[in-house]
């Protein structure tokens, strides 16, 4: 008999939902390295037509968030998708600290003259509740990247907003486990599964998420459309990851919130940001060069961007182009799953020096 996520724990959902439940099935669904199928069956071609690691990762995020999924070859495709749902001639919000592939995507359209733009500070609440009532599409993201602005997600998804107007969430900070933006009114709950959800630092991929049938075909549509369509070995990865993402998430978060505290006593930090929940801390140092120089002295967290793996990450962001917002000694650090005592001795005596 199928599992139901409405029956369990979250936790215990992430591990059980999705698999196999034939007689004699094996516990994982294979990989299914095939573009094609033979005609006669529900598959034909694997840019459009889910194979099963497919289905059973969507079953699982979807069971998460009560929702449908759409898994994606990478963030960004998921990011694209949702775009190209906007009219030409539209008008599109945007946090002024967001993840720089989403803002650069909204610019993009701007260029090109494909539609209008307005970016709003991501706790000017009042603001982004009135966005509703004229913009086309709303891309929230809380917390923010790498700011860590934390939105009123309560006020914001239950304001009443046009018909025309698409209200979409990136949780990839928070992930399900920790909010539900579907649940709160949003239209479309977006998350990176190369992050948390995959959590190895292995692949790329991207999750959108829907209770509305009309988007969800729609969004389905311009996956296929526009070559979306994750891979084999990826889903697999991702399926793997996501079994394992409530521990992870909770090791991670404990480790953060004890960094942070440490950060806030140490005399070369001069302002740092946790929301209390995650797995993501940023931190000011003085200026770029003593960023950079202390990146360059960690010898277990690794200098590398992204974020979500097992292994904690740091990195200066203000290093890419159209991220000026940002202190210029801005350190983002993605905190993993190693002892606590190790990781402070790491970050402690890259800062003394």
């Amino acid at each position: 008999m199928a599992l139901d996520p409405r029956d369990l724990d979250p936790t215990t959902w992430l591990i059980s939902g999705g698999r196999p439940v034939d007689a004699g099935a094996p516990l994982n669904h294979p990989i299914v390295p095939a573009s094609t199928f033979e005609h006669g069956g529900d598959r034909i071609y694997s840019r459009s037509d889910a194979t099963e690691g497919w289905e059973a990762l969507e079953a699982v995020v979807g069971g998460l968030e009560q929702a449908e999924a759409l898994v994606f070859g990478s963030g960004m495709a998921a990011v694209s998708a949702v775009f190209d749902l906007v009219p030409v001639g539209g008008h599109v919000v945007i946090p002024d600290d967001c993840y720089h592939g989403v803002a650069e995507t909204a610019e993009q359209g701007v260029a090109t003259g494909r539609f209008t733009m307005t970016k709003l500070p991501m706790d000017a609440t009042s603001e982004w509740v009135d966005a509703q009532q004229t913009a086309d599409l709303v891309w929230a993201e809380s917390p923010t990247n790498p700011l860590l602005t934390v939105a009123d997600l309560d006020a914001i998804c239950g304001a009443p907003r046009r018909n025309e107007c698409l209200l979409v969430v990136d949780n990839t900070f928070a992930t399900a486990l920790r909010q539900q933006p579907l649940a709160l009114g949003a239209d479309v709950c977006m998350q990176s599964t190369t992050k948390f959800i995959g959590g190895h630092s292995d692949l790329l991929g991207g999750v959108l998420t829907t209770r509305n049938p009309d988007l969800l075909a729609a969004l389905r549509a311009r996956r296929a459309r526009l070559g979306a369509s994750p891979g084999a070995l990826e889903v697999f990865l991702m399926l793997r990851g996501i079994r394992t993402m409530a521990m992870r998430l909770d090791r991670a978060e404990d480790n953060a919130g004890v960094l942070a505290q440490h950060l806030r006593s140490h005399t070369a930090v001069s302002n740092v940001r946790y929301p209390g929940f995650g797995a993501v801390i940023s931190f000011d140092l003085a200026d770029s060069a003593m960023a950079d120089r202390c990146c360059a002295a960690l010898r277990i967290i690794r200098h590398a961007t992204s974020l979500g793996g097992v292994e904690s990450m740091i990195e200066r962001r203000g290093r890419y182009a159209g991220q000026a917002h940002l202190p210029p000694g801005l350190l983002r650090m993605s905190v993993g799953c190693e002892a606590t005592a190790d990781l402070w001795a790491d970050l402690r005596q890259a800062l003394d020096g």
